[in-house]
């Protein structure tokens, strides 16, 4: 059986082609630049050459292509895009038509002399041309996909707290971070960046999604060390967002997520010590520019950082903010690779809902004793 999981980030999408007749180990990946990275490089490309930038294609993960089209339409340079390609920037386009961009048809901008710039999270051409030179086939018996989606929300309400009710919602619906995982058809309509992913598939093979947070935690959790402990706290640190999951295997007992670039070694250290007490107020995340806290079962007895606590296990690219922290993390390396964590937990989240798939999955992961637990 081989599952092809990609993890699409903000700075990197790592691929990972799993094939149950394999260790694990052998797994071939790639760390490949975001899609967001690829499309930023082609508007900073046409800022630079003084050419008007024409987008296209569907919602899409923002952060450094938003950035570069902010830059772009500073210079005094055109910028157009179709109304699902605006999509990317803001779920109001009137937003993205204040910011300075044209909203033209999908016909209009075919016919237009500017550098075109595709906007996708996903590329399997492009992966399948790179395992091709590398004579291997480009078929594959499942897909698991990976994104973090604020969701489209309301006109006038705050995305940061879109995106947490989203988180909430789950977590109260069936606590267990492999509730995350979604069957094509189950993706609520308002996760509009998580359904353009699966749609740029469009295979047919047996696809999962499962937001990146969980993913990396699932992936944390395969780690031996991580694995074997009773808690844990799992923090995730992308380029673009951190996660924290105080958690008892996949039971989630509480969780804070924010922004990586808006939080200080210092901060995080502070809203992981107060978490794992109970006392870090949802304010205190969401007013300085994070998403916000939950607690979803009892703390357990913690009561002050002297006491023994969960392992704090930290995986992310961004994981050196917290080298020499006083949380004294481990660094969770499950299969002996931190960078494709998520990948790992995408490969659990499709056994979770491949019932077919399950065994052959677990077995190749190793996962029966946590399974077990």
């Amino acid at each position: 059986m081989r599952i092809l999981a990609i993890d699409v980030g903000t700075g990197t999408q790592d691929i990972l082609l799993f094939d149950s007749e394999q260790p694990v180990e052998n797994a071939l990946q790639l760390i490949m630049p975001s899609p967001t990275q690829i499309a930023a490089g082609r508007i900073r490309r046409a800022t630079a050459s003084w050419r008007p930038v024409a987008l296209s294609g569907v919602v899409a993960g923002g952060g450094p292509c938003h950035w570069a089209l902010e830059d772009h339409l500073r210079a005094g340079l055109p910028a157009y895009a179709t109304a699902e390609a605006a999509a990317t920037f803001d779920d109001d386009l009137d937003n993205v038509q204040r910011m300075g961009v044209r909203l033209v048809s999908g016909d209009e901008i075919r016919r237009l002399d500017a550098e075109h710039v595709p906007l996708r999270d996903l590329d399997l051409d492009a992966i399948r041309s790179a395992l091709a030179a590398f004579d291997v086939p480009g078929e594959f018996d499942g897909l698991a996909l990976g994104c973090l989606d604020h969701g489209a929300a309301p006109p006038g309400y705050s995305d940061r707290l879109f995106r947490f009710e989203h988180l909430r919602h789950v977590v109260e619906g069936r606590n267990d971070l492999r509730a995350f995982a979604f069957l094509p058809h189950e993706l609520p309509e308002y996760l509009t960046r998580a359904r353009t992913l699966i749609a740029c598939a469009n295979n047919g093979a047996p696809t999962v999604f499962l937001d990146t947070g969980p993913a990396a935690a699932l992936g944390a959790l395969q780690d031996p060390v991580v694995g074997s402990e009773q808690e844990q706290l799992v923090l995730n640190l992308g380029n673009m967002h951190a996660l924290a999951f105080h958690l008892r295997g996949t039971q989630i007992i509480s969780l804070y997520e924010h922004h990586t670039g808006e939080v200080t070694a210092e901060q995080i250290e502070d809203f992981t010590e107060r978490l794992l007490t109970g006392e870090l107020p949802h304010e205190d995340v969401f007013n300085s520019k994070g998403h916000g806290v939950y607690y979803a079962a009892e703390q357990g007895t913690r009561n002050t950082q002297e006491e023994l606590g969960p392992l704090d296990a930290v995986t992310g690219p961004q994981r050196g903010k917290l080298r020499e922290s006083r949380l004294e993390p481990y660094f969770a390396v499950p299969h002996g690779d931190m960078m494709v964590s998520g990948c790992f937990g995408l490969l659990w989240a499709f056994a979770e809902r491949y019932p077919e798939s399950r065994e052959a999955i677990l077995s190749g992961l190793g996962l029966a004793p946590v399974e077990a637990r």
